[in-house]
């Protein structure tokens, strides 16, 4: 394929000044095969198997990124879910597994790895119990672990008694993480409908329908989208998608050569390619600069969930026709803490914890990356929780939330978190209780469009 000298140009300028980039390649892995009784010969299997499967995937980066010219953000991994795995060990605590796999990511030189996770939508096992209470000691004494514990799902419904388990568990994490504003919590994901491929932190895991080992790539480009459309100012909505739609289009193409690129060279086969508009704390890489763009004074404003859902559209429209196999979540992330244009919008008062989850029916993902007042009851995350999952499980999609209650700082103060997750004033959480509707326990039934067997 020839490419015109103003093809090129447009390249470079999406990767020099609008800052472009693969956000992450995450190698899958499976460790089925590691199961035994005894608990230390498993880890020492899941080492060995870590070790030899993923010894290649830094330097594959490094040198993609070296003769392409393209950056790639984070190299990572994911690994079965560890409940899972460590289920037939005798074990009650499996802090031990966190800390093997944080030490074998070390080794490896990776960015992350996720997988220390329970998938627990309608029960909750007794290995999925052991993970979850492992969770505050296992993300306070590790670095490069991250945790997901998916507790609803369209088909299950929601089950009440992980959310509430889930709420207390986050409280517990912060405060084990408390010398560092409660960074713990930003290295868990709480899901309805979780991908079994997502490539993205904190929430990837390697799902068990999954292949043996599989290259999954993360691209984002919100810098991208933002300048293309401040060509478009005075387009009507119909030029706009179509503008959004052919930008995201371009940025699949680049990530889906580079996953298969990466994939060939490590001898495993191509994945997925999640096309998420993922923000970064850097001015020119913010989703809400986006919205702005389309003419919003701020993002949060009324207007914003409606530019949202036609931006999460069209990316999702330009990215499967430039890749055969899109996944993962696809669309536009909206973290508070990590976008500098979301961060501007709580300073400024508006943009709120309700409107966030307004917006939420109709991004990608859900809550995320919101510092919360210290005193924050467990009961109160819980709650926000439910409603989040409500909002996945309804409408068939993914939601999560991942949200960081700030030991010792109120609404108002600065929470920093430091690189990609960056830092945001707390919001406000509504002060009403809602102790007695998460104390009732039991799940909330499936919705009725949900049997389509």
């Amino acid at each position: 394929m020839l490419f015109t000298p103003f093809e090129i140009k447009e390249t470079v300028d999406m990767f020099l000044r609008y800052k472009l980039d693969i956000r992450a390649i995450t190698l899958g892995v499976s460790l089925l095969d590691c199961i035994c009784s005894s608990g230390s010969a498993t880890r020492d299997k899941i080492r060995e198997k870590l070790l030899r499967v993923a010894g290649p995937l830094v330097k594959t980066g490094c040198d993609i990124e070296t003769e392409y010219g393209i950056p790639i953000i984070n190299k990572r991994i994911s690994v079965t879910p560890i409940a899972i795995i460590a289920s037939s060990c005798d074990e009650n605590d499996y802090t031990l597994f966190a800390k093997t796999l944080d030490q074998t990511a070390k080794e490896l030189g990776v960015d992350f790895i996720g997988g220390f996770s329970a998938l627990v939508q309608k029960g909750i096992s007794s290995g999925d119990e052991k993970l979850i209470k492992s969770l505050s000691a296992a993300l306070s004494q590790t670095e490069q672990v991250c945790a997901s514990v998916n507790v609803a799902s369209t088909k299950s419904g929601i089950n009440m008694d992980a959310v509430k388990l889930m709420g207390e568990t986050i409280k517990k994490i912060a405060e084990a993480t408390a010398d560092k504003d409660g960074i713990g919590c930003a290295k868990l994901v709480v899901f309805c409908n979780a991908p079994e491929d997502n490539p993205f932190m904190a929430g990837a895991f390697h799902g068990v329908g999954e292949a043996e080992s599989i290259l999954n790539v993360g691209v984002s480009g919100p810098g991208v989208v933002k300048a293309a459309l401040e060509n478009c100012r005075d387009m009507n909505f119909d030029a706009l998608a179509d503008v959004i739609k052919k930008t995201a289009f371009k940025i699949t193409r680049m990530g889906q050569l580079v996953g298969m690129e990466a994939a060939r060279r490590i001898g495993v086969p191509f994945g997925i390619l999640d096309l998420s508009l993922a923000p970064t704390p850097a001015v020119g890489d913010s989703v809400a600069r986006i919205l702005e763009e389309m003419g919003l004074e701020a993002a949060g404003t009324h207007g914003t969930t409606a530019a949202l859902a036609m931006l999460t559209d069209m990316v999702k429209k330009g990215g499967v026709m430039a890749s055969t196999h899109v996944g993962g979540f696809s669309g536009a992330f909206i973290p508070v803490s990590e976008d500098e244009g979301m961060v501007a919008a709580v300073k400024s008062g508006s943009i709120s914890l309700d409107k966030l989850e307004a917006m939420t029916c109709v991004c990608s993902v859900g809550l995320d990356m919101i510092p919360l007042p210290g005193d924050t009851s467990a009961a109160t995350i819980a709650a926000i929780i439910a409603d989040e999952m409500a909002i996945g499980m309804v409408n068939n999609k993914t939601t999560a939330v991942r949200v960081i209650p700030v030991p010792g700082k109120k609404c108002g103060d600065w929470a920093e978190f430091g690189g990609l997750l960056g830092g945001s004033p707390i919001m406000a959480v509504n002060s009403a209780k809602s102790d007695l509707f998460i104390n009732r326990g039991g799940r909330i039934p499936a919705p009725i469009h949900s049997f389509k067997n």
